[in-house]
């Protein structure tokens, strides 16, 4: 074939006047297909000199439409007050008639992808015409059609391509370049991204009704028409290629399944390629849906779009997988501004098809391996923040201990009721250790700063099982005789448990005494409690064998993604987590959440007395978020009884006689209570603070904590002010649901 036979340049025949933009006029039989940029209004379009306006659709908010309109002359076209009068030119889809061609949309793709993905389904796939509509400004690449002709004719087996350009943008207009990582899927990180300007000429695809004005411009007798991206990769099979599996599809259509991929590391100063990617994400299944078509086959009033063929929906088995490769759509000096890496593992098809197909040298991914577990007798750690608990700590430790927990790494921080020197004696008789809080000397907040110091202890390297949680949690285990060694016997060979918290409100207790937490408090959330969504969150006893790099306030994070098989995670029933919350699930679900073997009693608010100072001391993770009376609304739950944690209460008072049977502990203890009555009085003969106490303890605040699983999200989002008081005459037993429109969150 000539190559003047071979490669065609063209244009869309754009015509603008007064703001319309008219993308391109297409003659048929009778008259015309108009195709306009979107956002214009149908209802404002006329058409003159004896023509009329036999149909119209919109696609993606473009109006396409049909026009009945005589031949040879302009055809007059009024938007509103502006007038077009609109040059009809001539389909040219010979150029494609009896082809498999292939139809992709290039936004600032190299030459040399371009001559890779031509190659590669010319080769691999039966394609023999390529139609790339190339999405430059005019001037801003004037070398890439010289080159891409005079390389592309030296691929054996292309018989076609024609190359299409612009004199609009054909971009969404208020989005950035779409190489930036903000347009990526799932891409970490957009809340902190410095977003640059928009740029309709280099954004995510606007024009959807491209693939209608390709098929009347160019491809209506196609043999068969593929639409994937320069970046994507059809999967190499044993049987019928695509375009011939769409000859026989059921409906001519068949539907195209693009998952994407990434390598794990670009070598420095060298442009991203097909066979860098060797990587996928182990957690989704997610796809991106494309096309196959065979015009012939298919029935005349479908609609070819951007993911679907309306009209030719495929039968479920006509599918057929591709692979988006994310390094080239979206250039970075790294892969994590795109993806997770945690998410990343070496896939052995994908290394196969780099170092074969494409004869490339990819960057592999690090070899990892887990640690051994322990067989019998596991030390336990907890580590744990605290800052004025004072009165509440030789109970939680004393039940900790009864339960099996060897080891208590606490840190403390500006505690002014003898906390930290209740800790530092603790440490002295070797009951726990006891460190300081460095988050002054970093940028963290105290609970990750703490974290992260953990880490480098000799108790957190040499604990089996590893868990954070704080003083107000409780891990109550259900199964055996309540204890951590009946835990593990019952969930085997399982290395991560899943601990959904219940959430325990006040049980109407106002005033502060210094009794048993576990004893004086069992009103609690249902079991289904999905709202608010505080109620189901997590925290994760986990084996320390390095599968995660450090720890993290609800589970382990920094995943390996190497050692991701190795996971065998449970819920508090004894049941699989999926592993889509394996790198940063923190709250269970209606799918996940388990309390048959254990469940993390999570005291949040105590007493009314109690509460105050706990606002008043503040938080140690969301440490500008005040815990006023929303915090009181969401977490004070007395829906229900649950009595399961005090079969342990005989235990741990007598481990808490032995701990107070040492008299500087009990001082200790005494001291601490003594300055939390004295700070709950000092608090309360505030106006302020005497105000949110009435307001906690009044009628109204008692009766929402008994209605929680009628309301919906929303209601805990925004606090107790939007329940009309008409609602609180309804009983806990009656059957109502009271929600409202989302508002600003109160904390």
């Amino acid at each position: 074939m000539a190559n003047g036979d071979f490669f065609h340049k063209r244009s869309l025949n754009v015509q603008q006047a007064g703001g319309v933009t008219l993308l391109d006029a297409i003659s048929k039989p009778d008259g015309a297909w108009l195709f306009f940029a979107s956002d214009m209004p149908h209802e404002n379009i006329r058409v003159g000199d004896g023509a009329k306006i036999a149909g119209s659709r919109s696609i993606g908010n473009a109006p396409v439409l049909d026009c009945l309109a005589p031949e040879g002359k302009p055809l007059p076209v009024f938007v509103g007050d502006t007038r077009l009068d609109v040059t009809i030119h001539k389909p040219e889809t010979d150029l494609f008639t009896g082809l498999n061609t292939g139809f992709a949309i290039r936004n600032g793709e190299t030459l040399e992808t371009t001559l890779d993905w031509l190659k590669y389904h010319v080769e691999h796939h039966g394609m023999n015409a390529a139609l790339i509509l190339d999405r430059a400004q005019p001037g801003s690449d004037k070398s890439y059609a010289k080159k891409l002709k005079n390389k592309a004719a030296s691929i054996k087996g292309l018989q076609r391509l024609v190359l299409l350009d612009s004199a609009a943008p054909l971009g969404k207009p208020n989005l950035p370049p779409e190489a930036h990582p903000y347009n990526v899927p799932g891409a970490p990180g957009k809340d902190r991204m410095e977003i640059p300007p928009a740029d309709p000429w280099l954004s995510p695809l606007g024009e959807m009704q491209l693939f209608e004005l390709a098929r009347a411009r160019f491809l209506n007798t196609a043999r068969a028409v593929m639409t994937i991206e320069l970046y994507d990769l059809l999967v190499i099979d044993d049987g019928p290629n695509v375009f011939d599996r769409a000859t026989t599809a059921s409906r001519g259509c068949i539907q195209l399944d693009g998952q994407q991929i990434y390598p794990w590391r670009v070598r420095p100063n060298q442009p991203a390629c097909f066979g860098d990617h060797i990587c996928r994400q182990f957690d989704t299944k997610e796809t991106r849906r494309r096309w196959c078509i065979a015009p012939a086959t298919s029935k005349e009033n479908t609609v070819w779009r951007l993911v679907r063929v309306v009209g030719a929906p495929p039968a479920p088995d006509e599918t057929a997988p591709y692979l988006r490769c994310m390094a080239l759509r979206h250039p970075t000096e790294t892969v994590s501004k795109i993806v997770p890496k945690t998410s990343l593992i070496e896939d052995k098809n994908l290394l196969e098809l780099s170092q074969k197909l494409f004869n490339h040298k990819p960057v592999r991914t690090p070899e990892e391996s887990a640690g051994k577990r322990k067989k019998s007798d596991p030390r336990t750690c907890i580590v744990t923040t605290m800052k004025n608990e004072g009165p509440f700590i030789l109970e939680w430790l004393a039940f900790h201990r009864v339960i099996g927990v060897q080891d208590f790494l606490i840190y403390t921080n500006d505690c002014t009721d003898g906390t930290d020197t209740m800790l530092q004696m603790l440490q002295d008789k070797g009951l726990v250790q006891h460190r300081e809080n460095p988050f002054r000397n970093s940028d963290l907040k105290p609970q990750h700063a703490a974290l992260q110091a953990a880490e480098k202890e000799k108790m957190v390297k040499n604990a089996d099982w590893l868990i954070c949680m704080d003083v107000d949690e409780f891990i109550n285990i259900k199964c055996g005789d309540g204890t951590l060694k009946a835990l593990f016997q019952a969930v085997g060979d399982a290395n991560m448990i899943a601990l959904t918290w219940r959430l325990f409100g006040n049980n109407d207790i106002h005033k502060f005494t210094d009794g048993l937490i576990i004893e004086q408090y069992d009103s609690c959330a249902d079991e289904l409690t999905r709202k608010p969504h505080q109620a189901w969150g997590i925290k994760t006893l986990y084996q320390n064998i390095g599968i995660f790099k450090k720890m993290g306030v609800h589970r382990p994070k920094g995943l390996r993604p190497q050692l991701w098989e190795n996971i065998n995670w449970v819920n508090g029933s004894g049941k699989p987590m999926p592993s889509k919350m394996y790198r940063n699930g923190w709250r269970s679900t209606v799918d996940t959440y388990g309390y048959d073997l254990v469940q993390l009693n999570h005291y949040a608010v105590r007493c009314a007395e109690s509460f105050l100072v706990k606002r008043d001391r503040g938080r140690v993770n969301h440490v500008d978020r005040d815990q006023g009376l929303a915090y009181w609304f969401r977490m004070n739950n007395n829906t229900t009884k649950d009595h399961s944690i005090k079969r342990m209460i005989p235990a741990v008072r007598a481990e808490l006689d032995r701990l107070m049977s040492d008299p500087e502990i009990a001082a200790a203890h005494r001291h601490s209570v003594e300055m939390h009555s004295k700070k709950i009085q000092e608090l309360k003969a505030t106006e302020n603070y005497a105000a949110f106490y009435k307001e906690l303890t009044g009628p109204r605040m008692e009766k929402l904590s008994k209605l929680h699983s009628h309301f919906g999200a929303n209601v805990f989002l925004m606090g107790p002010e939007v329940v009309p008081d008409e609602i609180l005459k309804n009983e806990p037993e009656d059957i109502f649901f009271f929600t409202v429109d989302k508002g600003e969150t109160a904390h």
